[in-house]
């Protein structure tokens, strides 16, 4: 492998990227491999081997692949720090400007010009090197042949800073601990220096924030860490997150992609994001979700391996099976891997499972009318403890697969202005093992829905706008969670919770998954709360889930 550290790469606007370059050590030219992302482009080459999560030296934070394993196998492997951040030129506004997307394109152009490239690029890596392939590919760079968007986020708002319209403190961990860099605040570079000091003023006069002082600190003083304070001034989806989101952009996206993540992302950004990369691009596309089992880091062989087959073929033309295979392929628990055609599976039977009196959980829906369950939250300042309502099935007296998409219509009400619901559905084992499947969240005053962009089993929020919620009145909620794959076996239970708190040691870490980096908190509400959850003929509280038939999988 020949080595070329530091290569400053100029961009449109003269700003450099500073571009690790790794090339086979034979004759060429050969295919170009690219990743760009805000990690350090230096520690995405270290020789380290990869580490399970339980690891002290697990380091998420390499994602960009192996230049060994690539060069190894024909490519050259291109590793660019975005700008603002290592050596390149400028400053870091945050995830995924409109510049990095540019950035992307030029730096793509640049490498299909060297000596050493063929002119077909592709681009490589997981997480934000793989979010940001989607924003490259939306600028159609002619020498971009394929994409492999992996873990790839797709929706900054719903994803990645505001789960349900209830804000996630994610970024100021990845701002404060992974990038660094030159941090700046693009609403600072927007507004005069009197609104902008005004407007912090404004984002930290919030009793919800003030419970949690790091993120207050923010709010209060920007500078701390410019691009979260964005994120904080900003609770409403609109233009910031928009430009920053592959999905309002999947009809530029024409390339071949292929579409990846595993469900040990169930509660964070990841895995929802390849769901609906996979349905919303314009290009061919193909999915594999793989198991609960928490990726290594570095990323290992068999990931490297796959990016080799898929390139091969887009890249080199040669006539291997990657597109021959099926086009979905899920893991599910229980049972392994199952090969179907579309997403959701084109056999699912959508089937409600209505709420009743006793925790009863049942597709009879609850005859009668009856009193609500009730159930009250002390603010997380005042309790770690988090209270819940549960309803059960019944122990189930035949194996049931779900998979697919899950949605909740919540009858629900408050003696508060707002709360933030947070479901989660389980697998509960006759001894009395409990397994979190997936989750989902909506903060009550987002409750409105855009009718044109729902399904009944994945219902859509636009978050524009807070609307009132008025105490002791009931509303419907139209609760999204995270696609699910599972076989909940013969004796077992299916167990949805509810409740309206979280924090940064609750849910504790799932054994099965081997971390808890991917279990989100939220900044949560400081009033004392009373929710009652109704259920009846006038309140039909359903849970929706996605049942199939059970043939098609294997063991692998």
């Amino acid at each position: 492998m020949i080595e070329e550290r530091d290569v400053f790469v100029s961009m449109r606007d003269g700003t450099r990227l500073s571009v690790d370059v790794f090339r086979p050590d034979g004759d060429g030219p050969f295919p170009v491999l690219v990743a760009l992302g805000p990690y350090g482009k230096d520690i995405q080459s270290l020789p380290i081997p990869p580490q399970p999560p339980q690891s002290p030296v697990y380091a998420r934070e390499i994602e960009a692949g192996d230049p060994r394993f690539l060069t190894a196998n024909g490519y050259v492997h291109v590793i660019a720090d975005v700008r603002g951040v290592g050596r390149s030129d400028g400053e870091y506004t945050g995830w995924m400007s409109a510049d990095e997307a540019r950035d992307g394109h030029d730096l793509i152009e640049w490498a299909a010009g060297q000596p050493w490239a063929d002119g077909n690029v592709g681009m490589v890596g997981v997480s934000y090197y793989g979010a940001i392939q989607l924003l490259v590919a939306a600028t159609q760079p002619p020498h971009l042949k394929a994409i492999m968007p992996w873990n790839a986020p797709t929706d900054f708002y719903r994803e990645g800073s505001h789960h349900g319209g209830i804000l996630h403190p994610f970024f100021q961990q990845i701002y404060a601990l992974k990038t660094r860099g030159r941090l700046a605040s693009q609403l600072a570079q927007s507004l005069s220096s009197d609104e902008f000091a005004s407007l912090s003023r404004d984002v930290a006069d919030d009793d919800d924030l003030k419970m949690y002082p790091v993120l207050w600190n923010i709010a209060r003083n920007p500078d701390r860490l410019p691009p979260f304070f964005d994120i904080l001034a900003q609770p409403l989806d609109g233009p910031f997150y928009w430009e920053r989101s592959a999905y309002t952009k999947y009809d530029k996206i024409t390339v071949p992609a292929y579409c990846s993540s595993g469900w040990w992302a169930y509660g964070h950004m990841h895995l929802r994001g390849a769901f609906q990369n996979y349905a919303g691009i314009a290009g061919p596309t193909k999915l594999y979700i793989e198991s609960r089992v928490e990726a290594a880091a570095p990323m290992d062989d068999e990931y490297n391996a796959e990016v080799v087959r898929w390139y091969d073929h887009w890249l080199k033309g040669e006539s291997n099976d990657v597109m021959d295979e099926p086009r979905v392929r899920v893991h599910v628990r229980g049972k392994g891997f199952r090969n179907d055609t579309d997403w959701p599976l084109p056999a699912t039977r959508w089937t409600d499972y209505f709420l009743g009196r006793f925790g009863r959980l049942s597709p009879e829906p609850e005859p009668v009318a009856g009193h609500p369950d009730i159930f009250l939250q002390q603010p997380v300042q005042e309790t770690p403890k988090v209270n819940t309502l549960e309803y059960a099935t019944g122990r189930l007296n035949a194996d049931l697969e779900v998979v697919g998409p899950v949605a909740l219509y919540l009858h629900g009400e408050i003696d508060a202005t707002d709360t933030n619901w947070i479901v989660s559905l389980l697998d509960v084992a006759p001894e009395g093992t409990r397994t979190e499947l997936t989750r989902g969240f909506l903060k009550a005053s987002h409750r409105a829905l855009d009718e044109s962009r729902s399904r009944e089993w994945l219902p859509y929020h636009p978050h524009d706008k807070e609307v009132d919620v008025e105490p002791g009145k009931v509303y419907e909620y139209a609760i999204e969670l995270s696609p699910v794959a599972n076989v909940f076996r013969r004796g077992h239970r299916i167990v949805l919770s509810i409740s309206c708190q979280d924090h940064a040691q609750w849910p504790p870490a799932d054994p099965e998954i081997g971390g808890r980096g991917h279990l989100p908190w939220h900044v949560c509400s400081s009033s004392v709360v009373t929710h009652r959850v109704h259920h009846g003929p006038a309140h039909p509280s359903r849970l929706i889930l996605p049942i199939v038939p059970q043939a098609g999988a294997d063991d692998a």
